[in-house]
């Protein structure tokens, strides 16, 4: 049994229906970055924030996990698996997958916005009014472009032990994120599955990457077989 640790990137998610922002010029679903994912943003505009992150949690609601996110939850049936993704939406955990690490937050979560340890589970639709258990005004549960990345150390933990790192649908341009790679062991395994893979500094460096042109959904499963000794 290896211990495997699996970073995701929007190409996983965009394969069940959800849109990136860097597939449409650095628009969103029609909004720029700067105006709905950021502390400024939200300080200066709530109601566009909160409203832009209900269309994202109703439209997460309305699809599923592909055969990329199943496949990941097969490995666990042979390997020690986490998975850290740069995704806000649950299709890792909709699929099965039990050790799921969320670096930029969670869409089906909202928190405090005067004590980021109140996190509450959310499903409906987000408001100006509504208040944690304080007082305070609820936020979406996301990590907005130049705030701290709380699950960061945690990840790094997870690479430092990894004997195969498996990257899939990431552009590798989005920092911490995109680093993590640097801190798997030199010996480490490390495949890259992406249709249009864009090879970064930290992965130039490795020995022993593999890159496998191939969208999640068809790569991800041909490399679950392989990996766990199963017959293409």
């Amino acid at each position: 049994m290896a211990k495997i640790v699996v970073l995701t990137g929007a190409g996983i998610s965009a394969e069940s229906g959800i849109k990136t922002f860097r597939d449409a010029g650095g628009l969103w679903e029609g909004y720029k970055i700067e105006d709905v994912a950021t502390p400024e943003a939200w300080e200066r505009q709530p109601g566009v924030v909160l409203e832009f992150y209900n269309e994202r949690r109703r439209q997460l609601l309305d699809v599923n996990p592909n055969l990329a996110h199943l496949s990941l939850k097969q490995l666990e049936d042979y390997h020690d698996v986490t998975i850290i993704t740069q995704n806000v939406d649950d299709l890792h955990e909709r699929a099965g997958s039990k050790h799921v690490i969320h670096l930029h937050g969670e869409l089906l979560k909202v928190r405090s916005t005067s004590d980021e340890h109140l996190v509450y589970e959310w499903k409906k639709d987000l408001f100006i009014g509504d208040m944690c258990a304080t007082g305070s005004q609820l936020r979406p549960h996301i990590v907005w472009f130049g705030e701290m990345v709380p699950m960061l150390e945690k990840a790094i933990d997870e690479v430092i032990q990894a004997e195969i790192v498996i990257i899939i649908g990431s552009s590798m341009q989005v920092y911490p994120a995109a680093g993590l790679v640097s801190y798997a062991p030199r010996g480490a395994v490390v495949f890259y599955i992406d249709p249009k893979p864009q090879i970064n500094h930290e992965m130039r460096m490795r020995h022993g990457l593999e890159i496998i042109e191939k969208s999640a959904v068809e790569g991800v499963p041909q490399l679950v077989r392989r990996i766990s000794g199963l017959q293409l």
